[in-house]
C-alpha cells in the first residue's frame, strides 16, 4: 500500500468517524428510545450497525481495496472524538432547526389543506346535501297537500256520484240490471280462478325448495 493510499485510507477512515458519530446522533435522536419496546430496539440496534459497518467497510473497499490495518481503527476514533467534541452540539442544533422546519412547513400545509381545499369542499358537499333534503322535503310536502286536496275533492263529490249512480240503477230495467249481474257473476268467477291458478302455481314452486 502506498504511502498516498494509506493517506487517503487515514482521511477517509476519521471522516467516516465523524459520519458515523452524526449517524448515531440522527438515530438517537429519532429512535426516541425510552418509549420503544426492547425488541425493537433491539432489531433497530442491530440493523443500525449493520449498515454503519457494510457503509464503513465499502468506503474502505473504494479507497484501499478492502484492505484491513490497526490504523483504521485508530482513524475512526479520531474521526469520532473529534466529531463529539468539536461538531456534536453544532450539529444537535441544526438537527432540532432542520426537524422544527419541517414541522413547521408540515403543520403549514396541513393548515393550507384544511383551509383552502378540505373546508370548502366539506361545505360544499354539505351545502349540496342540504338543498337536496330540502327540495325532497318541499316535494314531499307538496304531495301531501295535492293528496289532501284530491282526497277533500274526492269526498265532496263521490257522494252525490254514488246517489246518482245508485238513482241510475234503480231506473234500469230489471232485464239490464240481470245482464250486469250475470257479467259481474262471471267476471268474479274469472278473477278467482286466476287467483287460484296463482296459489297452486306458488305452492308448486315453494315444494322443492322445502
Amino acid at each position: 500500500m502506498t504511502l498516498s493510499t494509506q493517506f487517503l485510507t487515514m482521511l477517509s477512515m476519521i471522516g467516516m468517524g465523524a459520519l458515523f458519530g452524526v449517524m448515531f446522533d440522527t438515530y438517537q435522536r429519532f429512535l426516541n428510545r425510552p418509549n420503544r419496546k426492547s425488541w425493537i430496539v433491539f432489531f433497530n440496534d442491530l440493523l443500525f450497525w449493520v449498515i454503519q459497518a457494510l457503509i464503513i467497510f465499502y468506503i474502505l473497499f473504494l479507497v484501499n481495496n478492502g484492505e484491513l490495518r490497526f490504523y483504521i481503527f485508530v482513524a475512526l476514533l479520531c474521526g469520532f472524538a473529534a466529531y463529539q467534541s468539536l461538531l456534536k452540539s453544532i450539529y444537535l442544533k441544526l438537527l432540532e432547526f432542520m426537524i422544527n422546519t419541517v414541522i413547521a412547513i408540515y403543520r403549514f400545509m396541513r393548515r393550507a389543506f384544511q383551509l383552502l381545499i378540505y373546508k370548502p369542499v366539506l361545505g360544499l358537499i354539505q351545502l349540496v346535501i342540504s338543498i337536496i333534503i330540502l327540495l325532497g322535503r318541499g316535494l314531499f310536502s307538496l304531495v301531501q297537500f295535492v293528496l289532501k286536496v284530491l282526497v277533500f275533492i274526492l269526498r265532496i263529490f263521490w257522494t252525490p256520484i254514488v246517489k246518482i249512480i245508485l238513482i241510475l240503477w234503480k231506473l234500469l230495467p230489471k232485464s239490464i240490471k240481470k245482464n250486469v249481474e250475470k257479467l259481474y257473476n262471471r267476471l268474479a268467477g274469472i278473477f278467482l280462478g286466476i287467483k287460484n291458478y296463482l296459489l297452486k302455481l306458488s305452492k308448486r314452486w315453494k315444494r322443492p325448495k322445502e
